[in-house]
This record gives C-alpha cells, structure tokens and sequence, in this order.
C-alpha cells in the first residue's frame, strides 16, 4: 500500500466535509431569516394564501441559499468563465459551475476508489467527471452560436427593413427582439438591457459580439458603429452589410460540403480500431488481454491511441478551410 493513500484521503474527506459544513451553514442562515413568519402561519393560517405562499417562500429560500453560496465563494469565480456561461444561457453562476465540476470529480473520485478497491480506477473517473462539464459547456456555446449564426441573415432582413421604415437602431432591435427566436431574441434582449443600464449602443454590440465570437456579426457591428460615429445612410450601408454576409454563408455552406467527406473519414478512421478492439476482446479476451498487461505489450494500444488522436486532429485541419 502506497504511504501517500492515507494522505489523499484524509485531504478527500476534509474537502467533502468542508463542502457539506459550507451547505449547511448557508441552508441554517437561510432557515434562520424566517422563523418570525413561521411563528405567526402557526396562529394565522388561510389554506388558499398557505398554498400559494408555500411555492414562493420555498423560491425565496433557494434564491437566498444561492446568494450567499456565491457571496461566500465569489473569489473562485472570473470573468472569462462567466462569459463562457453566458454564451451558453446556462442559468448558474461561476461559483455554482465550479462547485458543481469540483464537487462531482471528488464524489466519482472516492466511489471509484470504494467501488473498484484501488486508487487509480478512482483517479481516472474523476478526471472523467471533472472533463464532463467543460466538454458540456463547450458544446453548448457552440451549438448556440451555430443557431445565431443561421439567424443572422434574417436579423439583418429585419434591422434593414426597420430602418427603411423610419425607425432609429435600437427601435429596430425592439423588432428582433420581438419577431426573432432564441437565440437571436434573447441575445438582442441583452443588447437592450444593457443599453438600458446606461453602455453605449457600440459597446452593447461588441459585448455580444464576445458572447457570439462571429466573423459575420463583427461586420455588422462594424458597419453600425462606423455609421453611428461618421454618419451616412444606414439603410445603403446594411444592404451591402446583408448582400456581403449572404455571399459569405453561401460560400461557407459550399465549403462545408466539399469537406464533409473529409470529417466522415476521420469519424470512420475514429472508430473503427475501437469497434475492431472491441469484437477482438468479444471473440478472444485472453489475446487481448495480454495487451493491457505491464511489459513491452502495453505500448501497442497506447500508441494505436495516440496515433488515432493525431491522426483525426491532422484530418480535421486538413479540411478546415478559413472563410
């Protein structure tokens, strides 16, 4: 047995202790703050109110539970992953995400530790768990700033016929907001809000180009602000903006079909050693086997490994091709 094993548990479960301490103190201040209400539903007491007030009262205590969750451990939390979790709407804080990827790796880590009897079992889930919410969050930016991107053409149809029509810019975005769907409508909201709160219309703009990260959306911003401090006619300037951004999806659409055949290679190449491993382990698992032992064997799967990763990241910027 290792002399570092009594170490890592001891720093596992001082951990795991202080997270359950941290939850516990923060549901005893939240439970404390309504004890005078309580006193008095116990003398006072309407079935119809108690019924509708138990669903807000249970709202108010999550909300204030959340509160001091994230006031406690705001230190843990920064600006880029705040803008990460905006990009994807994902209605937590910095502080929840971390606690929720930390505390989750921790928890696999000692269940794969006590399920399987060894520490390295434990030590591979959990890095696992820890990769699962950023792979996650990722997907989710993407899959969102695919959907504007596809929204982008109509949201300047819209802006350029607002325009035209006589309105100024911003009531023009109030049209988005109100024709468009998520995410279009929800993003331009934000633009709004933040207007509202007192930012500049070309500093709304370039804080949802952060969240978008699009090439297209960065001309159009371009092309606003450029009007917004020069001068000019904006309709002129937004038909030649939607004409360019048109011809750019267009392109990039063609683009994407000639190299699809690219990607489906790298995806067969991908998978076709692990499904080849796997009906070899099926049909013979003490061939196989031998593989995974310690000894000079051991490096013919971790080079097939390394050779598939390298070989599916050289496919993929092979057919990436800049628009």
């Amino acid at each position: 047995m290792s002399p570092y094993i009594p170490i890592i548990i001891t720093i596992g479960v001082a951990i795991l202790l202080a997270i359950i301490l941290i939850f516990r103190g923060a549901r005893e201040a939240v439970v404390s703050t309504d004890t005078t209400r309580q006193r008095l539903e116990e003398y006072v007491f309407i079935p119809e109110i108690q019924q509708q007030s138990e669903g807000i009262r249970r709202r108010t205590r999550f909300s204030r539970f959340r509160y001091r969750i994230n006031l406690m451990l705001n230190v843990l939390g920064s600006e880029s992953l705040n803008l990460q979790l905006i990009s994807a709407n994902w209605p937590i804080t910095e502080t929840e995400y971390l606690l929720i990827r930390y505390g989750g790796a921790l928890l696999c880590f000692i269940a794969g530790w006590l399920l399987f009897r060894s520490i390295f079992p434990g030590i591979g889930i959990g890095i696992i768990a820890y990769l699962i919410p950023g792979l996650i969050l990722m997907r989710s930016i993407q899959q969102r700033q695919t959907k504007f991107q596809r929204q982008l053409v109509d949201v300047l149809v819209l802006l350029s016929g607002a325009v035209r029509a006589g309105y100024g810019v911003q009531q023009a975005l109030d049209i988005v907001v109100r024709e468009m769907k998520a995410p279009a409508s929800d993003e331009f909201k934000r633009v709004r809000h933040e207007i509202g709160l007192g930012l500049s219309l070309g500093q709304a703009l370039n804080n949802l180009h952060a969240r978008m990260q699009n090439d297209d959306l960065y001309i159009v911003i371009t092309a606003i602000n450029i009007n917004q401090q020069v001068g000019g006619n904006l309709v002129t300037m937004l038909d030649a903006v939607m004409k360019t951004v048109r011809d750019r999806v267009r392109l990039f659409n063609e683009v994407r079909v000639l190299t699809i055949q690219q990607k489906f290679n790298s995806y067969v190449l991908t998978l076709l050693p692990v499904l080849a491993g796997a009906g070899m382990f099926i049909l013979n698992p003490s061939y196989v086997s031998k593989m995974l032992e310690p000894g000079i064997f051991l490096c013919f799967p971790i080079g097939a490994v390394l050779g598939i990763i390298i070989g599916n990241i050289v496919i993929r910027r092979m057919s990436k091709i800049e628009v």
